[in-house]
């Protein structure tokens, strides 16, 4: 092993010299720097020299919104499978890794550097992730190993078989428990046909096939690349890093891919839906929403804000004060919002005892009408302000927290110096601007309730 404990000593004592002398981007401006490649790759960096690390981002428009509906989990397989093995090179002189590897050498070959490749997909994006040290008899090997399996993945039949019998019995599992009842069926009724409401089940997987993987990987071309990058690397060696990564890739004429197919938006809601699913549980899980808002709305910093004081505050929040502590009715109790490239959901959650169910859904749409109406007070906002504020220092006081969010500029397509102008956003949100914003994305009558183990009326 290239990486022995030694090593990571050495790099938890450098962190932790890092966080004592006070160094990180929460007490300086993060300068990005952003520049689009010759095969159209956009690419995103923070240098960040005080760690011998490097970590990677590449996002794609190839996750579960481009699913069809009847494959629904297509893309989340077709990530995962691409470290099941790599096909041999055809320019093997070209790589450091010429030959064919299967699973169980690809492993075996990211242990020994130290380092990782992963890949997943979320309903907006595939994206895949490199973190190695950025030693110059590291590095180089990492990112060619990362540009291989990117670029040349086998997706092994048999490899494939294996898989899909072992996802279908984790689904099987997942089907006893009620709070993946209620997800489902929650999802199905918010989203409608939209594919956010998609659902891997056995039967999409058993319509997934390899050939199905190989066409949906089309999608992963350097033109359609968003790539961030965190670490210690110039802009120079960057681009290098990225050339490299996205090398065995197919490029485009030119660096100009062709136009996806539009994605439909979700539709509102155009009537309540009440669904009480019946299920043997000691607790009934309860959840309420709609459509939402799109990431790009400009109604974002309100939303948030207002947000901690409904129900993503813990226990200063309304709906934990309400349904927890003055009743009794509920461990915890959340709302949040999941905005996408589409209206994610909104979406207040909680468990209750079977026999007070209906009290715990009354409570918490009453809650949720009286503060659409009315917004929070002046107090409730500067509370909100503060622990927003005080705690964005913890979302970037890391290599790998950083990368998200630089990535999350990256994909959404965010000012450069958004991250600089975080808590400024946040300070000018007034009572008004929560009210309004609420006012426009919700309506409290109109709203999805999703139980599940209720007791039945008596």
């Amino acid at each position: 092993m290239f990486i022995h404990q030694t090593i990571r000593r050495a790099l938890l004592c450098q962190a932790g010299l890092a966080l004592m002398l006070g160094w990180g981007p929460a007490i300086a401006a993060i300068p990005i720097q952003h520049w689009t490649q010759p095969s159209g790759a956009k690419v995103y960096l923070v240098e960040s020299p005080s760690l011998p690390m490097v970590d990677v981002r590449i996002d794609f428009d190839a996750g579960g919104r481009r699913d069809p509906a009847d494959q629904a989990g297509l893309a989340s397989v077709t990530a995962g499978m691409t470290s099941k093995g790599i096909l041999a090179a055809k320019d093997g002189a070209a790589t450091l890794y010429p030959l064919a590897m299967d699973e169980n050498q690809l492993s075996e070959a990211w242990a020994d550097l130290g380092a990782g490749f992963d890949g997943g997909a979320s309903s907006d994006r595939m994206s895949f992730s490199l973190r190695s040290l950025s030693y110059p008899d590291i590095l180089p090997k990492a990112v060619q190993l990362a540009a291989r399996q990117l670029g040349d993945p086998d997706f092994p039949e048999a490899i494939w078989q294996r898989e899909r019998e072992r996802m279908a019995a984790a689904i099987r599992e997942a089907n006893t428990r009620p709070g993946t009842v209620a997800g489902r069926a929650y999802a199905k009724t918010v989203y409608g046909t939209h594919p956010y409401g998609y659902e891997m089940t056995e039967a999409t997987l058993a319509r997934i096939g390899v050939q199905d993987m190989r066409q949906v990987y089309r999608l992963v071309a350097p033109c359609r690349a968003k790539v961030s990058l965190v670490g210690a690397v110039t802009r120079a060696e960057a681009d290098a890093l990225v050339t490299t990564l996205l090398s065995r890739l197919p490029s485009a004429a030119a660096g100009r891919c062709e136009p996806l197919p539009a994605v439909a938006e979700v539709e509102p809601l155009a009537a309540p839906v009440a669904q009480d699913i019946p299920f043997a549980s000691a607790q009934a899980h309860v959840l309420i929403g709609q459509p939402g808002f799109k990431r790009s709305d400009p109604d974002y910093f309100p939303l948030l804000v207002g947000n901690y004081t409904l129900g993503g505050g813990g226990f200063v929040s309304r709906l934990t004060q309400e349904v927890r502590e003055k009743r009794g009715l509920s461990y915890s109790v959340y709302s949040h919002f999941s905005p996408g490239l589409h209206a994610g959901a909104f979406t207040i959650g909680l468990q209750t005892r079977p026999d007070q169910t209906a009290q715990a859904v009354q409570v918490a749409q009453e809650v949720l009408a009286r503060f659409v109406a009315e917004g929070p007070t002046e107090a409730e906002l500067k509370a909100a302000k503060d622990n927003l504020i005080g705690g964005f220092p913890l979302l970037i006081d890391s290599n790998a927290k950083l990368l998200e969010n630089v990535a999350n500029i990256a994909w959404n397509d965010l000012p450069l110096n958004y991250l600089d102008t975080w808590t400024a956003q946040v300070q000018r949100v007034t009572v008004a601007d929560i009210k309004a914003a609420f006012a426009r994305k919700l309506q409290p009558q109109r709203m999805v309730v999703i139980t599940v183990g209720a007791a039945a009326p008596h």
